[in-house]
């Protein structure tokens, strides 16, 4: 049976978790059952005696027509539900923009652009509002779809990590997912309790998109005929990841650290005898946080992309071309590594 309790419980946690969550949370709200649910469980997670204040963010991306502007408007009603029931400190913040235009005049991905301007936008309200913390509603559900995702297309270890439960975001804004710990069935009875409707979103049950057939089709046939609970499964998998690949991660760091050498104008510069003393999947790791850093594409950086690199440091090949216009090469007793054109 559905834990209706665990999701509230689940929101007091966090709030209780997170230091400065005192100057209130920014809450992503699409008006789908995650998002609502999420509001009213951070809203009866407060303090009632000194409540955190709330900020209700919707982003319209305009790209289902009348059924965006129905889901913000649904929006700005549970906004104005909540403030008419005496709900306190509660803001609600929302714009619009045109998405589809903006990828067609960036060449890019429209799924892509979509996630990078809604986490765009919510650092920025998060900032106007003087609030550090931004939460969204992803599930159990949403890890094991990641998980499952990521097999599918040929992950490692780093991609096993499914949606992290906190990560940074611009402008020194940090994103937490207080729900992840709960499946879509638990969030659906606690919204039942309430009474509390919400908003479905069409797109979602368009099996041309990989992501829902393995929603719809793929994790019910596993969970009939091989595991009842395999969302918790794989859920928990990605938790396992997380807490092993924290380590790894914070040997990558201390890498970094230690082998970056001043660098050269644009270009970066590595000891290559201090990378060599370490192991090469630690090396990978530390190339790949120097992506994050940089803000250079991965896109294109698959696993034998990150091997070529590992290639300049460990084998014979002096040089090696990589995805988004991107070149490193060895010279004497240190690596190079910047954008194709520069000076090396």
């Amino acid at each position: 049976m559905p834990n209706k309790s665990l999701v509230p419980a689940l929101c007091v946690r966090a709030l209780r978790s997170w230091a400065e969550v005192s100057a209130g949370v920014v809450v992503a709200v699409s008006g789908g059952a995650d998002s609502v649910a999420l509001v009213r469980a951070l809203d009866a997670a407060r303090d009632p005696h000194a409540p955190p204040p709330l900020v209700l963010a919707h982003l319209n991306h305009q790209l289902r027509g009348s059924a965006s502007d129905a889901d913000e408007e649904f929006v700005v009603a549970l906004h104005a539900q909540l403030t008419a029931a005496g709900r306190p400190n509660l803001t609600l913040c929302r714009t619009r923009r045109d998405i589809a235009a903006q990828a067609r005049a960036e060449g890019a991905n429209l799924e892509a652009l979509a996630r990078r301007e809604r986490y765009r936008w919510l650092a920025e309200v998060a900032q106007a509002h003087g609030m550090k913390y931004i939460a969204t509603g992803h599930t159990a559900n949403d890890q094991a779809e990641t998980v499952l995702h990521r097999l599918l297309r040929g992950t490692g270890v780093r991609g096993l990590r499914g949606i992290a439960p906190h990560r940074q975001l611009g402008l020194g804004r940090t994103l937490i997912r207080p729900l992840l710990s709960a499946t879509r069935a638990d969030l659906l009875a606690y919204l039942h309790e309430l009474g509390q409707p919400y908003r479905e979103d069409a797109s979602n049950r368009d099996m041309r998109f990989t992501r829902n057939r393995i929603r719809h089709q793929l994790l019910p046939h596993l969970a009939t005929h091989y595991n009842p609970a395999v969302v918790r499964v794989l859920a928990s998998l990605a938790e396992q990841v997380q807490e092993m690949y924290g380590m790894e991660e914070a040997e990558a760091r201390a890498l970094l650290a230690e082998a970056e050498l001043p660098r050269a104008g644009e270009l970066l510069i590595f000891d290559l005898h201090l990378l060599r003393t370490a192991p090469r999947h630690r090396v990978r790791e530390m190339f790949h946080l120097v992506w994050l850093r940089e803000g250079w594409p991965l896109g294109g950086m698959g696993r034998a992309a990150w091997e070529r690199l590992a290639g300049v440091v460990f084998d014979d090949l002096p040089a090696v071309d990589l995805p988004g216009g991107l070149h490193a090469r060895r010279r004497e007793r240190v690596v190079q590594l910047g954008r194709k054109g520069q000076p090396f």
